[in-house]
């Protein structure tokens, strides 16, 4: 079984980023950009042979129109990282933050692919928070529709159940990539552990980031980081995934431990508004996500799409 890690970078090579290098048994796809310091991604290329470093050249020449679909200086570049190992044959990909350090045991635990008993929860809202369901319960998931957040507490476990497992969402200790109004109302919270020791799903449709998380093969065309929608990019990619992949997704303890790049936390902010607007809607309208996606999304989509050959 070939494993694929896919991040996209501006920086030079961070802890994180070292630490994946190592995973002698993942091929590691790094997606550059124009800042990208380029000439230290080819050393690391030529000192690890699992690296494949993917320049700005090499992405407009081999994916000119995706390219141009998704624009410089932003993270959804890593698109082209998902395609680049889905050609190569990844059977599964997990794509990761430059910013996320895993711990020793990451990688140990890949339910990809496999049919497990999973706990189960069943929230009263329309939408599940995965973060609900721990003791750091305060914060909220990202793209989390607000307009539910009143209620999002109410949740009742059903049990255990059997659950194909086509998306494996694990969790982050440290400073992880919330809510932007959770975090400035929390100051900037740090969280030592999240409470969690075995996977659980929901009955509803749930938010999921791209910075610690494992997708199949099969389901690889249809996920995107959406560029032109801010920082909805991998939430609503992650919710278009849910319908046409119901109850494939699950979540699990944390591998990783976020030291967080700097970030202007306003700027962030401003990058979620179109989500407190209209997350709900494209949530619970998830069949119509055409109809509700930007148009310069949707495009991008499209194109995207076409690279799989489907």
């Amino acid at each position: 079984m070939k494993k694929a890690i896919v991040t996209t970078t501006i920086n030079a090579p961070t802890e994180a980023t070292l630490k994946f290098c190592k995973l002698s048994d993942w091929f590691f796809f790094i997606v550059g950009d124009l800042k990208t310091p380029h000439n230290q991604y080819h050393e690391l290329e030529k000192k690890y042979p699992n690296i494949h470093y993917l320049t700005p050249e090499y992405q407009e020449k081999k994916y000119k129109e995706l390219s141009d679909s998704i624009g410089w200086g932003c993270i959804q570049r890593r698109n082209i990282g998902f395609v680049e190992a889905y050609n190569l044959g990844a059977d599964i990909i997990a794509t990761v933050d430059d910013d996320n350090i895993p711990y020793d045991y990451w990688g140990d635990e890949i339910l990809v692919g496999q049919e497990i008993e999973v706990d189960v929860y069943n929230p009263k809202m329309e939408v599940f928070d995965p973060l609900s369901v721990t003791k750091d319960n305060y914060l909220w998931h990202r793209g989390y529709p607000i307009q539910l957040l009143k209620e999002r507490l109410v949740v009742e476990y059903k049990g255990r159940e059997k659950r194909k497992v086509l998306v494996q969402a694990d969790l982050w200790n440290g400073d992880p990539d919330i809510d932007a109004i959770a975090r400035l109302g929390f100051a900037q919270p740090i969280v030592d552990y999240f409470d969690v020791i075995k996977p659980y799903c929901s009955t509803k449709i749930a938010p999921f980031n791209s910075q610690n998380t494992f997708l199949a093969r099969e389901v690889m065309p249809y996920y995107a980081v959406l560029p032109h929608i801010g920082r909805l990019d991998d939430i609503w990619g992650a919710y278009i995934l849910q319908h046409y992949f119901p109850n494939s997704v699950i979540f699990n303890k944390p591998t990783v431990y976020q030291a967080r790049n700097e970030q202007d936390l306003i700027k962030n902010l401003e990058k979620e508004i179109l989500g407190y607007r209209m997350s709900l809607k494209f949530a619970t309208d998830i069949s119509n996500f055409e109809k509700n996606l930007p148009e310069e999304a949707m495009n991008f989509y499209r194109i995207y799409r076409k690279q799989y050959n489907i």
